[in-house]
């Protein structure tokens, strides 16, 4: 299996990772971390539900530098019950390259172990493998272009954590086929979480079935969208 390209990337204040050809940053400057889990694992109501089945599955569309797999992973092993399985599997256009990684991933010291045994079967995963990483957590990058990727698979996702480069930058990843397409590989019930709170993404998630609501965004920002796939509880 050919590699796939990995992206072309600049290094801003503490070695920020920045898309040229998106014209945006990888992850929050208010700690990508701590965003991570307010935005997709809270918002997403994950460790709740994580108790409630023997296997959960997130789907994520952009893994980037890993930073929501790693987090999710950290506090998937403080809560994991025996015989769990945790599957996540992201949808990525350009993985990147383990040095990247690593030099990425420096400002979260608390992930370095857990970074480390991921990037040790970085060969496999960044051509697209399914990987069982440690006993009961399975990652696997979908690789390509996600408007093909997406209708492709043939998987469906408890969670979805929407984390692509801003609409406004990379419109494509937020349009109305492809979250018709997310719609139709989620759960009955199943749910997302995304840091933007932009009017035509949520048009759009509304249209593919989900009921959208929005709140206030992590570190100051404003806004933000979380729902349920036909989850009439939830009000916009």
């Amino acid at each position: 299996m050919a590699k796939p390209t990995s992206p072309d990337l600049e290094w801003h204040e503490n070695d920020m990772p920045f898309s040229p050809e998106f014209g945006d940053h990888f992850y929050s400057h208010a700690d990508g971390r701590l965003e991570c889990d307010y935005v997709f694992i809270q918002s997403n109501n994950i460790l709740d539900r994580w108790t409630q089945k023997d296997q959960f599955a997130i789907g994520e569309l952009g893994f980037g530098t890993g930073l929501n797999f790693l987090e999710t992973w950290r506090q998937w092993r403080e809560v994991r019950g025996e015989g769990q399985i945790l599957q996540f599997i992201s949808f990525e256009l350009y993985p990147m390259t383990a040095d990247q990684i690593e030099r990425a991933l420096q400002p979260w010291p608390m992930l370095a172990d857990l970074r480390d045994i991921m990037l040790s079967h970085w060969d496999q995963i960044a051509v697209g493998h399914a990987v069982e990483i440690e006993p009961g957590i399975v990652l696997q990058l979908q690789i390509g272009d996600v408007t093909q990727t997406l209708p492709n698979w043939q998987g469906t996702a408890d969670a979805w954590y929407l984390d692509g480069f801003a609409p406004a930058k990379n419109p494509a990843m937020w349009g109305e086929e492809l979250m018709q397409a997310l719609a139709a590989h989620t759960h009955p019930n199943g749910t997302f979480a995304t840091y933007t709170a932009a009017g035509w993404v949520r048009r759009n998630l509304q249209a593919a079935g989900f009921e959208v609501i929005r709140k206030k965004g992590h570190a100051g920002k404003r806004q933000m969208m979380c729902g349920t796939l036909g989850g009439a509880q939830l009000n916009d």
